[in-house]
C-alpha cells in the first residue's frame, strides 16, 4: 500500500516522523483524510483527534488542542499547540481545564476586543473535545 511521509511536531519537539498510510485530521473545516498523493493546502486544526493508519489498521490516536497542517502529495506535517496520546488522556483533568477555559471565556466582558472571545470560544471547543476524547477512551 502506498504511503507517505506524516510528522506531528508540537513547540517543543518533533513527537512523530514515520511513513503512515493515511491520517485522518481536525480541521476546522470538519474531518479530513490525508492519503498518498493529496492535493497541496494548509488548514488550520480545531481541537481533536488525529487518527492514524498503517498495516491497514489504525494504530494511533493523538489529541491535539490546535494548531496547523501542511499538506503535500508525499507528507502531511502537523504543527500542533498541544499533543497527547488519547490513552493517556484523564476525564478528570479534561473536565478541569474545561471549567478553567468556560471561566476564562465568562469573565470576558462585552468591551473586550472579539479576537479574545473568539480565542477563548476555541479554547472551550478545544477543552470539549478533550473531555470527550478522554471519555472515548
Amino acid at each position: 500500500m502506498a504511503t507517505f511521509q506524516l510528522e506531528l511536531v508540537s513547540p517543543e519537539r518533533l513527537l512523530l516522523a514515520r511513513q503512515v498510510e493515511m491520517a485522518t485530521i481536525p480541521a476546522v473545516e470538519g474531518e479530513m483524510g490525508v492519503l498518498p498523493g493529496h492535493s497541496p493546502m494548509i488548514v488550520a486544526l480545531r481541537g481533536g483527534v488525529i487518527r492514524v493508519r498503517e498495516n491497514g489498521a489504525e494504530s494511533e490516536r493523538l489529541f491535539v488542542a490546535g494548531g496547523f497542517a501542511e499538506v503535500a502529495p508525499d507528507r502531511c506535517t502537523v504543527l500542533a499547540d498541544e499533543v497527547t496520546p488519547v490513552a493517556s488522556l484523564s476525564r478528570a483533568e479534561a473536565e478541569r481545564r474545561l471549567a478553567e477555559a468556560e471561566a476564562a471565556m465568562a469573565g470576558i466582558t462585552g468591551e473586550d476586543p472579539a479576537e479574545r472571545r473568539d480565542a477563548a470560544l476555541a479554547r472551550v471547543l478545544s477543552m470539549r473535545a478533550m473531555r470527550d476524547a478522554a471519555e472515548a477512551a
